[in-house]
């Protein structure tokens, strides 16, 4: 009656893990940025640890602050490039390359059936394609890397079921925000989510990413769509070695239960400063914006980019619109393909791949007084910067109210 939690964390701990167990765990991959991996380094230096476990299972990406932007930050980044290169660490993306939650799927980490460990809250993104993925902080990663173990608590698992085709200009972010703003932003607290139903089968493996790296905006400690064709298709060529996929056997027992029908949702927006704090479009639309944010780990896809270039194409933004792509492929991708140069000549600006202004540290940071418009994941009191307001949406719905100045319904231009 296991969960799919439950199945990978009892192989990964090599003994039956139920709901409630503590379970010392073998990981199968870890993950850190440079935000993270200098506090983890440093753990990992005080424990008197010398070699990693497997430089080959340890992926380090350099995304929120990259380029660096104080002689600081550039000194660190050189004290962990020198750490990867003592460590023989292969897997290190330097700046440029990408969020670290598009790069490591990118590179074939993310598989079906695996223990994914990463030094960041969003790592529960890899779910997308089966994993049970969850962040941790430095010094658990510090442990990680020294051992390549770690104890996790086994999760109780929440069932959501939805159904209904997406309507246009409705995208997997607004079905997202829906289901936080009807579940809670401590709703699914220390809980896996499991995702089913025709919805889900028919997104794209670009909107479930979307969909599993909010997971933890309700609390979750892991978002689970279950693999299939789509995702097998998806790592062809790419996976980094065979894996076995996991299901949930058909009597697997839930904590708890949830039905949507998403046939006839509208798009929605998360208001300041909670991220279930989500209204219809229609009673927030209107709203004077300073500037939208198109990127981050969330909404950051090549599938983002075409469907904000097919809504500003031929036309001018009429607020500052930074745009940021996830990684160096999605930028290449949207370049060949004519996107980038749509954006710019509407306007906006590309700035390198990465995290941006996502976390307030740099290439877009908002002032107190200013509102922005972002297509990013968290909208707390001083997100993006010591003031102002943040609004959560769509791609769609950023690329529409970039064109009016305003938070706009999509469908009114598409």
């Amino acid at each position: 009656m296991p969960t799919v939690s439950e199945k990978i964390l009892s192989r990964a701990s090599g003994k039956p893990a139920s709901a409630g167990d503590f379970a010392i765990a073998d990981i199968d991959y870890a993950m850190a940025h440079d935000g993270t991996s200098v506090l983890a380094v440093k753990a990992f230096r005080e424990m008197g640890a010398k070699k990693v476990w497997n430089p080959k299972r340890i992926i380090i990406a350099f995304d929120h602050i990259a380029p660096a932007n104080t002689e600081t930050a550039a000194k660190l980044q050189q004290n962990i490039r020198n750490w990867v290169r003592e460590q023989g660490i292969t897997s290190f993306s330097d700046i440029g390359g990408g969020i670290c939650h598009q790069v490591l799927p990118e590179q074939g980490f993310a598989l079906p059936g695996k223990l994914i460990i990463g030094a960041d809250s969003h790592s529960c993104t890899y779910g997308a394609f089966g994993a049970f993925a969850t962040g941790v902080g430095a010094t658990d990663m510090a442990e990680v890397f020294a051992a390549g173990k770690l104890w996790l608590r086994v999760p109780h698992t929440i069932r959501i079921n939805v159904e209904g085709k997406l309507g246009r200009g409705v995208s997997a972010k607004d079905m997202t925000l829906y289901i936080i703003k009807k579940v809670g932003a401590d709703g699914a607290s220390y809980k896996a989510v499991e995702y089913y139903g025709e919805t889900i089968s028919e997104l794209s493996i670009a909107g479930r990413m979307t969909l599993c790296n909010m997971a933890i905006e309700m609390g979750a400690k892991a978002g689970i769509v279950p693999p299939d064709e789509k995702t097998f298709e998806y790592l062809k060529g790419i996976a980094r070695e065979k894996y076995a996929p996991v299901y949930a056997d058909k009597d697997a027992e839930y904590c708890e239960e949830y039905n949507f029908d998403v046939g006839d949702l509208p798009p929605q927006v998360a208001k300041p400063h909670e991220v279930d704090n989500v209204s219809d479009i229609g009673d927030v639309a209107g709203t004077p914006l300073d500037q939208v944010f198109i990127g981050s780990c969330t909404n950051g896809r090549y599938e983002d980019l075409e469907a904000v270039a097919r809504i500003i194409s031929g036309k001018k933004v009429r607020v500052r619109t930074i745009v940021l792509p996830a990684s160096r492929s999605v930028l290449i991708k949207a370049t060949e393909a004519g996107i980038v140069a749509k954006l710019l000549e509407a306007g906006a600006v590309i700035a390198p791949p990465g995290c941006g202004p996502c976390l307030g540290a740099h290439m877009g940071v908002i002032c107190e007084g200013e509102t922005c418009l972002s297509t990013s994941n968290r909208n707390f009191k001083g997100r993006m910067g010591a003031g102002g307001l943040i609004y959560l949406s769509s791609p769609q719905t950023a690329a529409a109210s970039a064109l009016r100045g305003e938070i706009t319904d999509p469908r009114d231009l598409i």
